[in-house]
């Protein structure tokens, strides 16, 4: 992508073309969504959820940054097309939003598979400090497909918030740890953060620096989900646990996993060896994840009180009503 945006189209003259439109609709929905969000006290939104289809971009606000996410045009583009069309796109997001090219960041959307949604993008580690009801979060705008915080897990991340006061929490493929600083923020008594990430857990232990969080209180652990919870389960002093979190990735197939692992296949036997090794009676499991395709076998999963959450939790800035699915259940006393 460009990082120049000087250059000027006929398109912005002409009243009924997609940029004038889309600069039209940027504006209301910019002053729209940031009245909603001040009175939310939040920082990270989306502005402008490719509404209109010739402008097939999203638009989030991370504090005084911008992120635009470049989606795969519906119709026929050269690239030549397609940089010329991005540079208005910057230009008239410069402009709407009173930024300079400095404080905007490009990221290329396009189906992914197994790791390559992870691999970075840049070497600029940069990482840049935004607030979110209250707490506060370290999100990387350059390096990465995803920026650390997941603005559609925003209201998942309060409902944790308040479930959590006295309880022991595990967060299971944690990323960067905003669940669990959210957990930590709501008053739980101890936590266990796992993801087979070494750079997202020295993230998540920033986040939880930031925050003034105990990192004797709030352990991080390197591991293969599934790995360990094959292990740790014939451990007779495991821990236990009445507030769980599992957000997986579809798939992946990391060098540092024994096995590939597929959200499909495997969400039954993940969900099983929690109800009948890790969690407390009373316990309280959220499971989310982002497969279009998804579907919970709800006959085969042991947990009771199964409720599908999804319509809740999808946060009213965004237009995509699948971003993710997520459900809640329980464990009987």
């Amino acid at each position: 992508m460009s990082g120049k945006r000087t250059e000027e189209s006929n398109s912005f003259n002409n009243s009924g073309s997609p940029m004038v439109m889309f600069r039209n609709r940027l504006s209301r929905m910019s002053k729209h969504w940031k009245k909603w969000a001040r009175k939310r006290n939040i920082e990270c939104f989306r502005i402008y959820d490719r509404d209109i289809p010739q402008v097939p971009v999203s638009v989030d606000l991370y504090g005084p940054y911008c992120q635009i996410s470049a989606y795969k045009n519906s119709y026929e583009i050269s690239d030549e097309e397609r940089e010329r069309e991005n540079v208005e796109i910057g230009k008239v997001v410069a402009e709407t939003l009173g930024l300079e090219n400095e404080s905007i960041y490009w990221k290329k959307r396009e189906p992914k598979k197994g790791k390559e949604q992870y691999e970075k993008y840049s070497e600029q580690a940069e990482l840049l400090e935004v607030g979110e009801n209250g707490l506060r979060f370290f999100v990387n705008l350059s390096d990465y497909l995803d920026t650390g915080l997941f603005l559609d897990h925003r209201i998942t991340r309060d409902l944790v918030r308040q479930e959590s006061k006295g309880k022991k929490f595990l967060n299971l493929f944690s990323y960067t740890g905003a669940f669990t600083v959210y957990a930590a923020s709501g008053g739980a008594v101890k936590s266990l953060s796992v993801d087979l990430s070494n750079t997202y857990l020295a993230w998540a232990e920033e986040n939880l620096k930031l925050n003034g969080f105990s990192l004797s209180k709030h352990k991080l652990l390197r591991a293969d989900v599934m790995e360990w919870l094959r292990s740790e389960r014939k451990e007779p002093d495991r821990d236990r646990y009445d507030l769980i979190v599992v957000d997986p990735p579809t798939f992946s197939n990391s060098k540092k996993m024994t096995d590939i692992f597929d959200i499909q296949r495997d969400h039954v036997e993940i969900l099983n060896i929690l109800y009948k090794d890790f969690a407390l009676p009373g316990a309280v499991l959220y499971f989310s994840t982002n497969f279009r395709k998804f579907e919970l076998s709800e006959a085969s999963i042991l947990w009771d009180n199964i409720k599908d959450i999804t319509k809740t939790t999808v946060p009213d800035d965004f237009r995509n009503e699948k971003i993710h699915y997520c459900w809640r259940m329980e464990k009987p006393v």
